[in-house]
């Protein structure tokens, strides 16, 4: 992606908290008849350096994905920006609307998953992942004896191998202080919830 330098995030740290608060990827491959996207949460291993998800059998992604370089993009928090927050706009008017966001782009090579073990293994820990915030966290062996054995055999599973991460976050980095500023406010009062929350990141990563 195009990644200026005010807005490349490098950190590993950081990529990875990137990655824990936007888990839903968008796998894109290449393959015969074209590109081919699917929509999926995922489990981001770091000391492995892989990707983890599964999707339902009957998805015709595996025999569309070809062997070329697969992405996963992971969208974060993002918000309009109005240029009638910036207080440069009194000054000089030379502004225009734009938009701030979180973006993760992942890059690998897809090994498709059919083991039981592997499979039972990553529905657990997407399990144990999305339920952490429940009062009782459900887990698979809550289910009826037998049940999640039958849909673990309804699903793939895809792993991939991470070749190289490009993260961005865009957050007003290129304007000046007090611009930002002038944002934050409007983002704050906003009745949007995810504006309001871009305001608290622009806070706490700009200052």
């Amino acid at each position: 992606m195009y990644l200026p330098d005010a807005f490349a995030v490098a950190d590993a740290a950081e990529i990875g908290d990137l990655l824990a608060r936007a888990p839903l990827g968008c796998l894109v491959t290449h393959g015969p008849d074209g590109l081919f996207a699917s929509h999926l949460p995922f489990v981001h291993d770091p000391e492995e350096g892989v990707l983890a998800g599964h999707l339902a059998r009957a998805n015709p992604h595996r025999t569309q994905a070809g062997d070329e370089e697969a992405l996963v993009i992971f969208q974060g928090l993002n918000a309009y920006v109005s240029p009638n927050w910036y207080p440069s706009k009194a000054d000089h008017g030379r502004v225009v609307p734009t938009w701030n966001y979180e973006m993760v782009h992942v890059y690998g090579a897809i090994s498709w998953r059919e083991e039981a073990d592997w499979l039972r293994a990553n529905v657990a820990a997407l399990t144990r992942r999305f339920e952490a915030d429940q009062p009782r966290p459900w887990t698979l062996e809550d289910a009826p004896a037998g049940h999640i054995d039958r849909l673990l055999k309804a699903i793939v599973g895809v792993e991939l191998r991470i070749t190289r991460i490009e993260a961005k976050r865009k957050l007003s980095q290129n304007r000046p202080e007090a611009d930002r500023e002038g944002v934050i406010l409007g983002l704050s009062q906003s009745g949007a919830e995810q504006s309001r929350r871009m305001a608290e990141l622009m806070r706490e990563i700009t200052g």
